[in-house]
């Protein structure tokens, strides 16, 4: 069966509709589409520097913004009338977002949302709303009474786990006991209560309040028929996936594409513990960043901020943490820190690796950096200060381990309640035995001692009794032993860096490879060739090696590695890589995107600003639903970034061999056709992890949609996307150039939602 470039465009409606009456429609229309996603983006950036409150009143909340909406779905729907569109998918598709947008209209007319502060022993049937001309009181329909709030911790730190209302609701005659906590809501009357903060006595809750009785159960039902038209639009026998996974131009196209297969700084001698000695203690447990972990975690964390690396000249992380809390003054003077930023370097003449020592001058005026330090709290944020106080944090991390703030290995448990102590805590007689305040106290003096003397035996055997201690006294608040071996491998092991560098080295190693066979005459293909089956085995390598990566972090924490911006890269990554793995057998080409698209997020995570720290997550953040979110959300961005690659060979090849060149149509026509494969399930996925992501958050936060920047930005990424799947009303998006442009060009959006959202214009979602 071969299908005509029409027969295979997104919406593929109809091929006879290019009648003249109704181009006017069309061209209105798209020109209402468009600005609506310019408007959009425009408020992102304009929120950045006036504000939420200022965008929220002027544009989101405007009547002009919800007209252009209403407009918008009122042309769209007389649009498809007019085309007589029967398909049913179609007509689902575009139902799903009028009944969406009829949601978020009830929402806008009849919902209200404000906050109820509540005491404990006090009884209130009041909320406040703030509005920009004030704070206005309304009367709930019932009374609520604060009986306790509480702070539910991770066991031995004070990371919060949940924080946990409990309130009376009298209704009449009727009393009803409630709870309420973080994804945990209560519902009455139409009423929804949540969790959102309480006061610093502990004696005062706040909840915020949410009534909308009209709009959501109607903007959950536009998701449900969004969810319907989009697994239906995947497998509809008459849609166009369906007819493009049975086209011949995938089944011979593809077949044209053979995939080949390619293809510190010393130290000075600073005074060190024994590296065995030294990894004792990385054995022993520490309370750090609110979560109890082996010392060795903190070791290389502490070695890696200052120096970027995981050791030093030869040295463990181990051995250079021990050598700062044992030789202070002796490693001070090691050029270990590693200035990242010119600005610094170039203004005070610094090399780019310099000793603590050097930021301290007394003919300077002691800390040198600290008339700069000041500037810099007090508004000036330009690059130098920036590096200064970058600088200064890294500084004062080693201040705060040679004053013992960092060591918190002693832990001591009271009525199953485990705190963790540093050696230089102030320990209550009434909350530490006398022998064990002392013992906490002077172990570190008596390790020293020994260490001086040359008695590395007796220092390790210190270690051991210290890990002993531990155990008798952690309580539950000691992860397991199967949590700590998994850590260990996780930290003797730096796969983010091993994987960028393989999987980048092999993606583009095989994309010259390909191009350079599809440049010849005679166009050969090496499928089932020696090269290929290599090919084939280092992907699978690195795809289980990324898998046991994600697998050791989930394990360590206990919950999904989709917590931080570090985590979703790896997750992008081993997404693609599994895709890359799933459609090898038929279409080898994607090895070569999968490589490169895996290699660059992994690159991603390695160099940037992402923190790889393994920590408790946030208690609103512990919802199934934000896993399937951001699982989802992943998923499509993803794929779409196999679209990317798909245009830029596309665009290589007709740079390398001329647009008239022989087989050249052809070749184009077979990499949309594995774009579109792509494509569609990306659309599904980003719309369908859209909508969890909403009802997530209308869980948790008591709002569906808020008009964060993440929020905008990923539904601008969505209509920016769909507009390739009109292939009948922007016809450009038949021919196959266009369309690989439009791609290359559309993955902007991607970058914007993900990096310049969470590193230029923040908001709630910057966290990731």
């Amino acid at each position: 069966m071969t299908l005509t470039p029409s027969q295979l465009v997104g919406d593929n409606y109809s091929n006879s509709f290019n009648s003249k009456k109704y181009m006017t429609l069309s061209r209105s229309l798209l020109a209402l589409y468009v600005s609506i996603i310019t408007i959009m983006a425009a408020a992102t950036i304009t929120e950045k520097y006036m504000g939420s409150y200022y965008v929220a009143d002027t544009i989101y909340g405007s009547w002009w913004f919800a007209a252009m909406w209403a407009l918008l779905a009122a042309a769209g729907v007389a649009y498809i009338v007019k085309r007589r569109v029967r398909r049913t998918s179609v007509l689902l598709l575009h139902g799903s977002f009028v009944v969406i947008l009829l949601g978020a209209l009830l929402t806008h007319i009849s919902a209200s949302q404000g906050t109820v502060r509540l005491r404990l022993g006090e009884t209130t049937d009041t909320y406040v709303v703030s509005t920009k001309d004030g704070d206005i009181r309304h009367t709930l329909p019932f009374k609520l009474r604060l009986k306790s709030f509480d702070i539910h911790y991770h066991d031995g730190t004070k990371a919060a786990a949940d924080y946990v209302t409990r309130l009376t609701v009298t209704d009449g005659d009727k009393t009803t006991e409630a709870l309420v906590s973080m994804n945990n809501i209560f519902s009455y009357k139409s009423v929804r209560l949540y969790q959102m903060s309480y006061d610093p006595d502990m004696r005062g809750s706040v909840l915020s309040v949410n009534r909308d009785p009209w709009g959501i159960p109607v903007t959950y039902c536009g998701y449900a028929l969004l969810f319907i038209a989009m697994m239906w639009m995947l497998i509809d026998p008459k849609g166009p996936y369906r007819h493009l996974l049975r086209s011949d131009i995938v089944k011979k196209g593809m077949m044209t594409f053979a995939l080949l297969a390619a293809t510190t700084f010393m130290a000075h001698g600073a005074t060190a513990l024994p590296k065995e000695t030294a990894d004792k203690f990385g054995r022993l447990y520490v309370l750090y960043n609110n979560r109890v972990c082996p010392l060795q975690t903190l070791a290389i964390d502490f070695t890696k901020k200052l120096c970027g690396s995981a050791n030093y000249g030869g040295y463990t992380a181990e051995q250079v943490l021990m050598g700062f809390v044992m030789w202070p003054d002796e490693w001070s003077r090691e050029p270990l820190l590693r200035l990242k930023g010119g600005a610094l370097r170039d203004r005070l003449q610094l090399p780019r690796h310099c000793t603590i020592n050097t930021f301290f001058n007394d003919m300077m005026g002691g800390y040198i950096i600290g008339p700069y330090l000041n500037e810099y709290y007090n508004g000036h944020d330009d690059e130098f200060h920036r590096q200064v106080a970058d600088v200064d944090a890294r500084i004062q991390l080693v201040m705060d381990l040679r004053r013992g703030k960092l060591l918190k290995v002693f832990p001591y448990t009271v009525n199953g309640n485990t705190t963790w102590y540093a050696p230089t805590d102030i320990m209550p007689d009434s909350a530490v035995a006398p022998a064990d305040r002392l013992y906490m106290q002077n172990v570190f003096s008596l390790i020293y001692q020994e260490a001086l003397a040359g008695n590395m035996a007796s220092v390790g055997n210190i270690a051991d009794k210290m890990l002993r201690y531990q155990h008798k006294n952690g309580g539950s608040s000691l992860p397991s032993d199967m949590q700590t071996r998994a850590e260990r491998l996780y930290n003797a092991v730096p796969f983010a860096t091993i994987l960028f560098m393989l999987n980048l080295g092999m993606g583009f190693a095989t994309l010259f490879a390909v191009l350079w066979l599809m440049t010849r005459p005679t166009r050969r293909t090496l499928r089932g060739s020696m090269l290929m089956k290599i090919t084939v085995a280092v992907m699978l390598l690195s795809f289980a090696a990324l898998t046991l990566c994600v697998a050791l972090r989930w394990l360590i924490r206990g919950t999904a590695p989709m917590a931080n911006g570090y985590e979703t890269m790896l997750l992008m990554a081993w997404i693609i890589m599994a895709a890359s793995l799933l459609l090898c057998r038929r279409f080898a080409i994607v090895l070569t995107f999968g490589f490169i698209m895996s290699g660059f997020f992994l690159l991603v995570s390695h160099i940037s600003q992402m923190d790889p720290q393994i920590t408790h997550i946030m208690p609103v953040l512990q919802s199934p639903l934000l896993s399937i979110h951001v699982s989802v959300i992943m998923t499509a961005f993803a794929l779409l970034s196999l679209t990317f690659i798909c245009g830029i060979t596309a665009l290589l090849l007709r740079a390398m061999r001329g647009s008239r060149a022989e087989g050249l149509a052809a070749q184009l026509a077979a990499l949309r056709a594995l774009s579109q494969l792509f494509y569609y399930p990306a659309m599904a996925a980003l719309a369908v992890g859209i909508f969890v992501g909403a009802v997530w958050a209308n869980v948790s936060w008591g709002t569906y949609w808020s008009w964060d920047a993440k929020e905008v930005w990923a539904l601008i990424t969505f209509m920016v996307y769909a507009a390739a799947a009109h292939g009948t009303s922007l016809p450009m998006m038949r021919r196959p150039m266009p369309w690989h442009v439009f791609m290359v060009a559309a993955f902007a959006t991607i970058l914007m939602t993900y990096f310049g959202v969470n590193y230029f214009l923040g908001g709630m979602h910057s966290y990731a």
